[in-house]
């Protein structure tokens, strides 16, 4: 099927960042919850999966603030698939007692890092060998970026985790002699990081093929800006706005608004666009084309930094002294759009929009988001309620960075809640099912809830809370609460709205 035949199915899912599935070793992970996970969600007449940037994570735990724009989280990889792989023995996982509401990373980290050195040393040394020849492969057939990621994640090891403008001055500004010797000092380094991205993408084939056989389409996400901690900007700093030595110039955020007087610093490093430009856009294609291999289709987060970004000096305490500068535009979408074909994109076109913003969208015929917790603090005016919705988007009843629906109503003023409940023709005691109802009835292309909402959770259940310096990412449900009750009223209400092509048994 193409993309574009894709986008024009009216179709509904669920979002799902895998570290929340259940299992035995503390995260979540491609193994055997996963596989459970799929099936569960295609009895619930979703024809979409959603996750966050599946990318190795740093200080913060953040899937937003990755080491590297092309690789794998190597947490992700299943301790129970190594086994059957015959690269760890069973009686060699740590049996503890994890938590299952929560993922506790100070624990998780060092318990996967000890399996996956055991699994990739045993990989190294043959104990797999139907498996030498398929990682010669897939080593040979991802050098663009996996040998430079796989150097990062060394040195970054041997100097305790070191920003790598703190690294020796020569392997800062990649001294081709410093990389040649560092290759041969650190080739079991090098060659473990290797591995454990090996394992990451073999793992996460398995799991997209099982969802395509089950017609199950998986969005992933571009955060349209990158760490500065990261491969990405270490192995291309032409490419980003840096100081000599490497430090930020220019960094990323918003200005004020009502909700942040002083606007919001990100930190993430502007791209030097004059550059890609020369270039033609390469990084930026190795990137789509990347993330394409591992998803179906793309939410580009921050769409509006395409058109116009917020520029800040790298010294400002706040994103207040900002200013508005022009973004590739046009040229970039079209650059991809020729090396790769139709553009699978929804365009996260929140915030501040201005009319450049939607016209570069609907150029492009790139389905925007409505958020319809953000539809009743106005009136019926308002974009994100579901009469003003255009077919080409994509409804959320909330997102990773907002309270759950039962959360947002429990907290909402009392005229938004009034107005909610008057708006649904509901009482409010189903709050979250009733959001669903109005997303998948709605006319919008594309209907999502975070399963959170489908399981009608509070707000204990968040993903994130933006700005908090501490405790996100952290959820996880467990494997009761997938029930056949709860499959089967979302099935239903897929198919009465037109989401599911045939109809379900429970209704024949």
């Amino acid at each position: 099927m193409t993309h574009s035949a894709l986008l024009e199915q009216r179709r509904c899912g669920l979002l799902l960042h895998p570290t929340s599935l259940p299992g035995p070793h503390g995260i979540g992970d491609f193994g055997p919850a996963a596989l459970a996970w799929l099936e569960w969600l295609a009895s619930t007449g979703s024809g979409l999966w959603q996750v966050l940037p599946l990318g190795p994570t740093g200080y913060g735990d953040s899937p937003y603030q990755s080491f590297s724009s092309f690789a794998g989280n190597p947490l992700l990889i299943s301790p129970d698939l190594l086994v059957e792989e015959g690269l760890i023995r069973p009686g060699e996982l740590e049996a503890r007692d994890w938590p299952t509401a929560a993922v506790d990373f100070g624990q998780v980290i060092p318990y996967k890092r000890q399996i996956l050195e055991l699994a990739t040393s045993r990989l190294r040394q043959g104990w797999a060998s139907a498996l030498t020849e398929s990682f010669q492969r897939f080593c040979a057939e991802n050098a663009s970026w996996l040998q430079d990621y796989a150097r990062f994640m060394a040195i970054k090891g041997r100097h305790a985790g070191r920003v790598w403008t703190t690294w020796p001055e020569e392997l800062v500004r990649r001294d081709p002699r410093a990389l040649a010797r560092l290759d041969v000092e650190f080739e079991s380094e090098i060659s473990q990081q290797q591995a454990q991205q090996f394992f990451f993408f073999r793992q996460w084939q398995r799991l997209r093929d099982r969802a395509q056989e089950l017609g199950i389409a998986i969005i992933g996400d571009i955060p349209i800006f990158v760490a500065h901690d990261s491969a990405d900007v270490w192995a291309n700093q032409h490419l980003f706005a840096l100081k000599p030595g490497g430090d930020p110039k220019l960094v990323a955020g918003v200005p004020p608004d009502y909700f942040a007087p002083t606007g919001q610093l990100w930190g993430n490093p502007l791209y030097a666009w004059e550059a890609h430009r020369a270039q033609g856009y390469e990084w930026w294609i190795s990137r789509f084309r990347a993330a394409l291999h591992m998803v179906d289709i793309v939410r580009l987060d921050h769409f509006r930094g395409i058109e116009a970004y917020w520029e800040i000096p790298a010294d400002a305490p706040t994103a207040e002294t900002g200013r508005w500068m022009p973004g590739p535009g046009q040229a970039l979408l079209e650059a991809v759009d020729a090396a790769l074909g139709e553009l699978p994109v929804i365009a996260e076109d929140l915030g501040f929009i201005t009319p450049g913003v939607i016209a570069l969208r609907d150029h492009f015929r790139l389905p925007g988001m409505k958020i319809l917790q953000f539809g009743f603090g106005s009136g019926p005016e308002d974009p994100f309620l579901p009469h003003n919705y255009p077919v080409r988007c994509v409804v959320y009843t909330g997102t990773h960075d907002n309270d759950t629906v039962v959360g947002w109503y429990q907290q909402a003023p009392e005229a938004e809640r009034d107005y909610c409940r008057r708006y649904l023709a509901r009482d409010g005691s189903d709050i979250a099912f009733d959001m669903i109802r109005a997303a998948w009835a709605s006319v919008a292309g594309w209907a999502i809830a975070p399963l959170q909402d489908a399981l009608s959770l509070g707000p204990e259940a968040r993903m994130n809370f933006p700005g908090k310096p501490d405790g996100n990412w952290t959820w996880r449900f467990t494997a009761g609460q997938m029930t056949s009750e709860a499959a089967d009223r979302l099935q239903v209400l897929a198919w009465e709205s037109g989401r599911l092509p045939q109809q379900p048994a429970t209704l024949r």
